[in-house]
């Protein structure tokens, strides 16, 4: 396995002499930054002319997290096949390249206010349905072996209780540590068989069309946890003002596959996926993707449990 020497066009251009000779001389665009200092991050996709995108790795931790990716898209495709997986074009190892097909369209973030939930929330359900069915798992293992729990996970809940009072207002403080206290007893003991996940699913790895979903992105962090894991991005809190996205998806995944899914736990694993995002940007220095305060999340965060009936 070999990855590419730099992020640049022409070390791109060079990759795809050799593994797309189709697409060399076609226009590149890099997406996002090329100075990532982190070797685990030095990853990237560029738009190629019109039709294609192309993710690169520039440093080994990268090129084994795209080597993993590829792996899991490919077998995904296999029947029967996952909705909304990207269409691979062509993949390579020397150099290590993924090529798919472009499709057109905005993340989910830019359109939830406009969409039919319901819709959304269908279609949502397909793909997740579909994902973590038995024989999605078994294709990936039979290709990668076996695959142990979710790739970068998010905060756990004494992260959360030890260091984000600082960051919220005295009178939240004994609620978050509350909150802390539910979510581990929640998820103490796992309830639900494991399945593949994939680990990221948050609205700028999904590309919509107007109300249609055409693409799920981002495979590089799948792995296997409870079906409920998937969901922790879609209570917000840039899903728009209440919790229809949510409550869609978990409806229709229960009629597609005959199993429902359980609220307290999609919400455990919430509350350590959004406080655990605050806390880190708080502690960084970033700001929140609202442009919000990590009190505000805090209030968001008891609004959604009291529109879901949960007193944690």
């Amino acid at each position: 396995m070999k990855w590419l020497a730099e992020c640049s066009a022409e070390a791109l251009d060079e990759a795809l002499r050799v593994v797309a000779p189709q697409l060399a001389g076609c226009s590149i665009t890099i997406a996002g930054r090329a100075d990532e200092e982190d070797p685990l991050w030095q990853l990237s996709t560029a738009i190629v002319g019109e039709r294609f995108i192309a993710k690169f790795a520039w440093s080994r931790p990268a090129a084994l997290r795209l080597a993993r990716e590829i792996g899991i898209m490919t077998a995904l495709t296999r029947g029967p096949r996952v909705p909304f997986v990207p269409e691979v074009v062509v993949h390579g190892v020397d150099p290590l390249l993924l090529v798919t097909r472009r499709v057109p369209g905005s993340s989910l973030f830019k359109v939830v206010n406009s969409i039919d939930r319901d819709h959304a929330g269908r279609q949502l359900a397909r793909f997740l349905a579909a994902l973590h069915a038995p024989t999605a798992l078994k294709h990936v293992e039979d290709a990668l072996g076996n695959l142990t729990g979710p790739h970068l996970p998010p905060a756990t809940a004494t992260a959360v209780r030890d260091r984000f009072g600082k960051w919220i207002r005295p009178d939240q403080r004994d609620t978050v540590t509350r909150w802390c206290d539910w979510s581990e007893a929640v998820l103490a003991h796992p309830v639900a068989p494991t399945v593949l996940v994939h680990g990221d699913l948050h609205g700028d790895n999904q590309v919509w069309d107007g109300g249609d979903l055409r693409l799920v992105v981002d495979f590089e962090t799948a792995g296997t946890a409870e079906p409920e894991y998937d969901l922790r991005a879609f209570p917000g809190p840039a899903m728009g003002p209440g919790l229809e996205l949510l409550t869609a998806i978990m409806r229709h995944y229960r009629r597609l596959t005959g199993r429902p899914l359980s609220a307290d736990r999609v919400m455990a694993w919430h509350l350590r996926n959004a406080l655990g995002d605050a806390l880190w940007r708080a502690e960084a220095g970033i700001p929140l993707p609202d442009h919000r305060t990590p009190a505000e999340w805090t209030d968001d965060m008891a609004a959604r449990f009291s529109t879901l009936g949960i007193t944690p």
